[in-house]
């Protein structure tokens, strides 16, 4: 829709201007250091354009000048560096059982983590009043990202039936969570947000993988051809509500020998090794249907046992000499989730729009 009051090329080019800024702002963040040429080789801008958005990005205090370069005869060029310090964003990590909140910066550094125990059973006012309490002051904050438990309508910003907590029911939370926060919010699956975080810190060679989470539950977020995968409903990633056993327990999603059922029951009972062999057998069955190279294994749960977990990951994983898949531990630990909610909300403000390539950044 157009800005009202405004002519339709004056959007274009202010558009245009906002997606330029955003293509070296996600240059600058992988890169120590850039100058002008090197910006225009990678992003396919002309010199003269990239001089324009470095200027608008310096006068707000995104990126500065750190020095300059001399080749031959001729004004020297001036060397650029972000400010990571001049924004910050905010991740949250709604579990069923705590809230963690993470303060970064604009390279996506945590800076801050913070953990907080839920009431149980929380409301969606209870989990509002512990997020306003979260928030920290004196910031200049881009945004606030949420990773919630789901299924939820990502597109919708509303958690559509959250398993174990009977009062998520179609609850707008993106809404609800920006009145209450004064802030823009994006609303993601807990595991999208944390697959999120993983793609930033490994980079291009991080193309097709999942995060598997196990923290009261089991979840999957998946990460294909290069972007975060939703699904048609944005729910994707119900990992743990695959069926493995079909004469099996009871599950809390109304079905029978889910993955999740049979994991957390051998877990609550103490029989780690046994949990974390369903765990791997699930994730075989997901390495079979999608072919993802990088298994990257999270949670709370999980990171209490981290090795006989990737052991056993590792053990049921077919050999191949061409079919090879890497197993992993999160980079960020147990701040995954919030730490790639941030991330989210970072590349909502300073991301490169989806189905845009840019040569050489990601």
């Amino acid at each position: 829709m157009d800005t009202p009051g405004a002519t339709p090329n004056r959007v274009h080019l202010e558009h245009l201007r906002d997606y330029n800024e955003s293509l070296v702002v996600a240059l600058a963040r992988t890169r120590a250091e850039f100058d002008r040429a090197g910006v225009a080789e990678a992003t396919g801008l002309t010199p003269q354009a990239v001089s324009k958005v470095l200027g608008r990005l310096a006068e707000q205090g995104l990126v500065e000048v750190c020095g300059v370069r001399r080749q031959g005869v001729g004004k020297p060029a001036s060397i650029y560096r972000l400010v990571p310090g001049s924004r910050h964003a905010v991740g949250v990590h709604v579990a069923r059982t705590t809230l963690r909140t993470v303060l970064t910066d604009l390279a996506g550094t945590v800076l801050a983590s913070r953990v907080v125990p839920l009431p149980p059973d929380f409301t969606p006012g209870q989990l509002l009043d512990a997020l306003r309490s979260s928030m920290p002051a004196g910031q200049d904050l881009v945004g606030v990202g949420i990773g919630m438990v789901g299924p939820l309508d990502h597109a919708a910003g509303i958690v559509r039936g959250a398993h174990r907590l009977r009062h998520w029911h179609d609850v707008p939370l993106r809404r609800l969570a920006q009145e209450a926060l004064a802030l823009p919010v994006h609303l993601d699956k807990d595991v999208t947000a944390g697959v999120t975080a993983e793609a930033w810190r490994r980079g291009p060679a991080f193309r097709d993988g999942a995060l598997i989470m196990v923290e009261s539950g089991v979840g999957a977020g998946l990460w294909l051809g290069g972007a975060a995968y939703r699904g048609a409903h944005t729910n994707a990633g119900e990992f743990g509500h695959t069926v493995v056993q079909l004469d099996g327990p009871r599950c809390v999603c109304g079905r029978s020998g889910c993955l999740e059922i049979l994991h957390d029951t051998a877990f609550a009972d103490g029989r780690v090794d046994d949990a974390a062999r369903v765990l791997a057998a699930g994730i075989v069955n997901l390495l079979q249907t999608t072919d993802v190279d990088h298994i990257v294994l999270a949670g709370a749960d999980l990171l209490r046992f981290p090795e006989v977990y990737r052991a056993a990951t590792r053990a049921a994983i077919p050999g191949s000499h061409w079919m090879d898949v890497s197993v992993t531990l999160a980079d960020l630990g147990a701040d995954v989730i919030a730490a790639g909610a941030a991330m989210q909300v970072l590349d909502a403000a300073y991301g490169i729009p989806s189905k845009m390539g840019v040569r050489s950044l990601f």
